[in-house]
């Protein structure tokens, strides 16, 4: 079978064989990493592909969890404060990192894509965003949350509208071809518009030491995991500005592999029932540390449409 990276379109590759170990399914995966740009691709999506994501756990549609007008006024002050200072003091800690160098505005039409039950969606909104739309093909049905903030069952090629802000979650190694994604996403930008993309990067230190143990090759499910230099290739050719890579890995890498290596599923033990504190406390410290150093295992991209 034809085969090249589709990151860099090299021919050279380099086949390895991975199973399935979140919920301990078993079965043999192949993959190939590139041996010019390292980026890693599943040789065949399987047919039942769908199977690998009905176990409980790994997919989350719960009910959105509102905020109260009170905490709603935090929150939006919180934002305005963020906006204005760039202080970390108000960051919210899953998203102000990222959210204060986008700095989109409140009237910013935004979407996410691969936005599941849409809670970060509903926590832009919280903040003060007036302008959210959620892409998933895996909802049950559409959903308008309040005037605010929609929820699409679909993709966002198949959206009519276009964005000024379009964020990619954890959602882009899930999906088989990164030129037709990232093409999407440009072609659903506003002139001068932002994509931010968060995913794991071959680049990592922790794939280098485990291999088929590092827990977000995450077989099959992860279909795609560029290198940094692989990913600046394929978002150039489309014509993308990629402004800047941030590390944000987190002590997961280390001891989700561990779990692994120790032939334990994640849906059966966390980190606590593992590690101590004090364990866990130190491998966030490691976390920290290989994100200075550009050794990290997932990153944030900043991408940017010319005006």
């Amino acid at each position: 079978m034809y085969k090249a990276c589709k990151f860099c379109g090299s021919l050279s590759l380099i086949s390895f064989e991975a199973t399935e170990r979140m919920f301990g399914m078993g079965g043999s995966f192949s993959y190939s990493e590139c041996a010019d740009c390292r980026s890693i691709q599943l040789d065949e999506v399987p047919p039942n592909l769908g199977d690998y994501y009905s176990q409980s756990g790994y997919y989350s549609f719960l009910p959105l969890v509102q905020s109260g007008l009170a905490r709603r006024i935090f929150k939006q002050v919180r934002m305005s404060l963020l906006l204005t200072t760039k202080s970390k003091a108000f960051e919210p800690k899953e998203y102000g990192y990222w959210l204060k160098k986008l700095a989109p505005t409140f009237h910013s039409k935004i979407a996410d894509v691969g936005c599941g039950n849409g809670q970060l969606l509903y926590e832009l909104f919280a903040s003060g965003y007036t302008d959210l739309h959620g892409f998933d093909p895996f909802m049950k049905q559409n959903l308008t949350v309040n005037p605010s903030l929609h929820l699409w069952k679909k993709g966002i090629e198949e959206s009519e509208n276009t964005f000024d802000l379009i964020m990619l979650h954890h959602a882009f190694e899930h999906m088989e071809n990164p030129m037709e994604a990232l093409q999407a996403c440009y072609d659903k930008l506003n002139p001068g518009g932002r994509l931010l993309i968060r995913t794991p990067v071959a680049d990592a230190a922790i794939w280098k030491e485990k291999r088929e143990f590092w827990v977000q090759l995450d077989a099959p499910r992860h279909l795609i995991i560029p290198s940094i230099s692989g990913f600046e290739i394929v978002s150039k050719s489309i014509g993308f500005n990629l402004d800047e890579v941030l590390f944000d890995s987190t002590a997961f890498q280390f001891w989700g592999t561990e779990l692994y290596e120790r032939g334990i599923s994640l849906h059966k033990k966390s980190a606590h029932d593992v590690f101590s504190q004090k364990e866990i406390e130190s491998l966030e410290k490691k976390a920290l540390r290989y994100n200075k150093e550009g050794k990290g295992d997932q990153v944030c991209f900043f991408l940017s449409k010319a005006d």
